[in-house]
C-alpha cells in the first residue's frame, strides 16, 4: 500500500514514498527532491555469514545515465563498473550507518541506491544517504538509526545548505555532513582554505537540518516500521574472556607496549600461541579446538581494552608517545631519476612515495557520469600493495579504499593548484604506499606536495595532512581522550579517524571515520585545533627545510609548453581538410598540439626550439593583416616590377621595386631571391583587398 510523506528541506520539497515499488526487499523507499529521484532498497540474508569477524555491509550507489538523458559511450552502450564518484558516494553512505548496527550482527546487509533521475540543483548523493537511513529504519533489519545528511556550501561568505548547481560553482566549500539527532556521524569536505571556526559553524548549521530530517524519518518509522527480526549473536564469550583476562592481562599490558610494530606483532602472536597451549593443558585438546575462535576473539578484546585503558587511564600510547606527540618524521625530494617530480614522506613506519607526471591538456581524465563535470586535469591515485603491511598478496588493482584515499588527497591539493592558463598541463600524481602503520592517506598528501614542488608545479602553498583519533570510556561517554597522529593499532582499536589536510592558513580536505554513534561539537573542535597545530609543524619544520617552494623550472624530462591564442574562426586553417595542415606541422616539428574551441592553442615538445617553430607556423597560418602592421614573410615570386611576399594564412602582398630600398635598384634580383625571409610593412590595402608592402623604412643598407 502506497504511503507518501513530505517535508521542506532547504526551501525545496523532499518526498519519501514507500509501498509501491520493490515489495520483496526488507525495506524500500523512493526519494524525491525536486526532480531528482532515487530508489533505495535494503536487504538482509536470513542466516549469518560464518567464519568472519566483521559485519558484512555492502553499499551500491548505481548511476544510470538515463537519469540525465545520456546514452553510455562504451562499445556495449551500457553502464560498466562504478565511476570513482559512485564509489566515493557509496563510501559516504556506508560510514554513518555502519556504527549503528549491532556489534554482534553477522548477517549480510546490502543497500542499493538506484539513481533514476537527476536535477543538478538537488543532490542524488544526499537523497541516497537519507533514503538508506529511512529504508533501514522502516525495515525489519536491526538498525539503531535514523541518520540523515545534507550538503553544505560557502558562497559569498555565507553558509548554504544543499547549494544549487550555480551556488556550487561559486562555493569555497564542498561539505557533506551526516549525523543522528544527537551527534555528528560523518564529515567529508573539500575546501579552499576554510578556517577551523567557519568549518565548525558549517557543521553545526548542517546539524540543525539533520535533526529535522531525523525526526521526519522517525515519524515514518513510528507509523509503518516493521518489527526488527531476531538474529544469531556473535558476541564474545564473556566467560572465556574473563578466564583469559584474569590469567594474561598483565602480560598483554607488557607486550602491547613494545615500541617497534613488527616486534610488538611478534609478541602478540607468541602470546596467542601460549594462551591456546595453556587453555589446551587446562581444559583438554577437544575443548581447546572447539573454543579456538572464541579464544582468539577474547584475546582481541583483551588487546583492544588494554590499549584503550592505557590511553584513558595512564595517558600512555603503545609506542611510548604522549597524547599530543607525532611519530618521527622525515622527507626527501628528487630521489627518482627521469620522472618529472618525486617526494618521499616518512611518519614512523608509514612511508609514502609520490611521483608526478606532467602531460598535455588533452590527456586530462574524461568523466562519464551523471553530474556536469566532464573532465579533470589533476588526477591523484593511491596504491596500497600487500608488502606495505608485510603480506604476501599480489596486486588486484585499486579497491574502494584505495580510490577513497586517492580522492581525499586529490581534494586536499586541488585548491592550491595553478589554473590551466597559468600552467597548461594535465597533472597525474601517483602515491605508492611502501610501508603502512596508519595515516597513509595523510602521508600521501605530504609526499604529493613535495613531489609537485619538485616537479616545478607552481602550487600556491604547500599542503600537509594529519589525523587524530579518539578513545572514549565505555561506561562514561563524557570521558574521552583525543590523540594526535594515530598509528594502525590506535585506528583499529580506537573510535575515530579524523583526517584533515590543509595549508598553514586553512582546511582543504576532511574525512572522518567513526566507530561510535557520533561526535560532539567539542570533540570536533578539539580535532580541528590539534590537526592545525600538527599541520603547521609538519609544513614548517619538516617539509620546508627540504623544499620550501616550487622549483623555478619544470624537469628537463617534462614536455615544454607554449600556449597562444588565435581567432577561433582560424582554427579550421590550422587543422586543414581532414587534419592535413596540423598533421604536417606535427610531422615537420615533432611537437604535439591541442586546440581549444575558444582559440587557445597548446604546443608541447621536449625541444623548446621545435615548439617555437610550430608556433611561428601557426602564427603565419592565422595571421590577420592590418594596415601599418609589420610582418615577416617569404619571397614567393619575383617579377620585373617587384616581388610577391607570402605573409602566411594564404595572404600575399606586393613589394614594388620602388619600395624595396631607399636607394634606386635596377633589378629586383639584385636584392632579393625566391625563398628569402623579409620584414615588411603594410602601407596600403586597396578596396579589392590587395596588399601593398614597403621595406624602405625598415631596411638598412649594409
Amino acid at each position: 500500500m502506497l504511503k507518501t510523506y513530505s517535508m521542506v528541506l532547504a526551501g525545496r520539497k523532499l518526498t519519501i514514498e514507500t509501498g509501491k515499488m520493490a515489495g520483496l526487499a526488507n525495506g524500500s523507499v523512493l526519494v524525491k527532491y525536486g526532480d531528482t529521484t532515487v530508489l533505495v532498497n535494503v536487504t538482509a540474508s536470513k542466516e549469518p555469514k560464518e567464519g568472519i569477524d566483521f559485519f558484512p555491509l555492502s553499499v551500491d550507489y548505481e548511476e544510470r545515465l538515463y537519469s540525465v538523458g545520456k546514452i553510455p559511450g562504451s562499445f556495449t552502450k551500457r553502464e560498466g563498473k562504478p565511476t570513482e564518484k559512485a564509489i566515493l558516494t557509496a563510501r559516504a553512505i556506508d560510514r554513518p550507518l555502519r556504527p549503528l548496527f549491532p556489534k554482534d550482527f553477522r548477517n549480510d546487509v546490502v543497500i542499493s541506491c538506484l539513481v533514476l533521475s537527476v536535477e543538478q540543483d538537488c543532490s542524488p548523493e544526499v537523497c541516497s544517504m537519507i533514503g538508506a537511513s529511512c529504508a533501514l529504519s522502516i525495515s525489519d533489519i536491526p538498525f539503531g538509526g535514523p541518520t540523515a545528511a545534507v550538503a553544505v556550501g560557502y558562497v559569498d561568505n555565507k553558509i548554504v545548505i544543499n547549494p544549487t548547481e550555480e551556488e556550487r560553482k561559486n562555493s569555497k566549500l564542498t561539505l557533506t555532513v551526516a549525523g543522528t539527532a544527537d551527534k555528528i556521524a560523518m564529515i567529508e569536505a573539500g575546501a579552499e582554505e576554510i578556517p577551523n571556526n567557519t568549518m565548525l559553524e558549517a557543521i553545526k548549521e548542517a546539524h540543525v537540518e539533520i535533526k529535522k530530517i531525523c525526526k521526519f524519518i522517525q515519524d515514518i518509522k513510528d507509523e509503518i516500521g516493521k518489527t526488527k527480526f531476531e538474529y544469531k549473536s556473535f558476541a564474545i564469550n564473556e566467560e572465556i574472556y574473563e578466564i583469559i583476562s584474569n590469567e594474561f592481562a598483565e602480560r598483554m599490558k607488557q607486550d602491547v607496549q613494545t615500541v617497534d610494530k613488527p616486534e610488538r606483532d611478534a609478541k602478540i602472536d607468541k602470546l596467542t600461541e601460549d594462551v591456546i597451549l595453556w587453555y589446551t593443558e587446562k581444559y583438554g585438546e577437544e575443548k581447546a579446538e572447539e573454543d579456538e575462535s572464541q579464544i582468539k576473539d577474547a584475546l582481541y578484546k583483551l588487546e583492544k581494552k588494554t590499549v584503550r585503558r592505557l590511553i584513558l587511564d595512564e595517558g600512555k600510547r603503545v609506542d611510548g608517545r604522549g597524547i599530543y606527540d607525532i611519530r618521527p618524521l622525515s622527507c626527501e625530494v628528487g630521489l627518482i631519476p627521469r620522472v618529472h617530480g618525486s617526494g618521499l614522506f616518512n611518519r614512523g613506519r608509514t612511508q609514502v612515495l609520490s611521483i608526478v607526471t606532467l602531460g598535455m591538456k588533452s590527456e586530462e581524465q574524461i568523466l562519464d557520469g551523471i553530474d556536469t563535470e566532464e573532465a579533470k586535469r589533476y588526477m591523484h591515485q593511491y596504491n596500497f600493495p600487500g608488502y606495505s603491511v608485510g603480506e604476501a598478496k599480489s596486486s588486484r588493482g585499486p579497491g574502494r579504499r584505495e580510490i577513497g584515499h586517492g580522492a581525499l588527497a586529490e581534494k586536499a591539493l586541488v585548491p592550491v593548484l595553478p589554473s590551466v592558463d597559468e600552467f597548461p598541463y594535465s597533472i597525474r600524481v601517483v602515491s605508492e604506499i611502501l610501508s603502512s602503520n596508519g595515516s597513509t592517506s595523510q602521508g600521501s598528501i605530504c609526499a604529493s606536495t613535495l613531489a609537485l614542488m619538485d616537479a616545478g608545479v607552481p602550487i600556491k602553498k604547500p599542503v600537509a595532512g594529519i589525523s587524530t583519533g579518539l578513545i572514549t570510556d565505555e561506561n562514561d561517554p563524557s570521558k574521552y581522550v583525543v590523540i594526535t597522529d594515530i598509528q594502525g593499532i590506535e585506528d583499529f582499536f580506537g573510535d575515530m579517524d579524523f583526517k584533515v589536510g590543509g595549508t598553514r592558513d586553512g582546511i582543504t580536505a576532511i574525512q572522518v571515520d567513526i566507530k561510535v554513534d557520533g561526535l560532539s561539537y567539542e570533540i570536533i573542535a578539539e580535532a580541528f585545533e590539534r590537526t592545525e597545530k600538527a599541520r603547521k609543524y609538519i609544513l614548517d619544520d619538516i617539509m620546508a627545510p627540504q623544499i620550501a617552494s616550487p622549483r623555478p623550472e619544470i624537469s628537463k624530462y617534462a614536455p615544454k609548453i607554449i600556449n597562444m591564442k588565435i581567432n577561433p574562426e582560424k582554427i579550421k586553417d590550422v587543422i586543414g581538410s581532414g587534419g592535413k595542415v596540423i598533421n604536417k606541422i606535427i610531422e615537420e616539428t615533432g611537437v604535439k598540439i591541442d586546440i581549444e574551441e575558444d582559440g587557445t592553442v597548446f604546443i608541447y615538445s621536449d625541444d623548446i626550439d621545435a615548439a617555437r617553430k610550430a608556433q611561428n607556423i601557426i602564427e603565419n597560418l592565422t595571421r590577420e593583416i592590418e594596415l601599418n602592421g609589420i610582418y615577416t614573410g617569404k619571397v614567393d615570386k619575383i617579377m620585373n616590377f617587384g616581388a610577391f611576399i607570402d605573409l602566411g594564412g594564404g595572404k600575399e602582398g606586393l613589394l614594388h621595386i620602388s619600395k624595396i630600398s631607399k636607394e634606386r635598384i635596377n633589378k629586383v634580383e639584385d636584392v632579393l631571391k625566391i625563398g628569402d625571409e623579409v620584414t615588411v610593412k603594410v602601407y596600403e590595402i586597396d578596396d579589392q583587398g590587395r596588399i601593398n608592402l614597403t621595406r624602405k623604412d625598415l631596411y638598412t643598407e649594409e
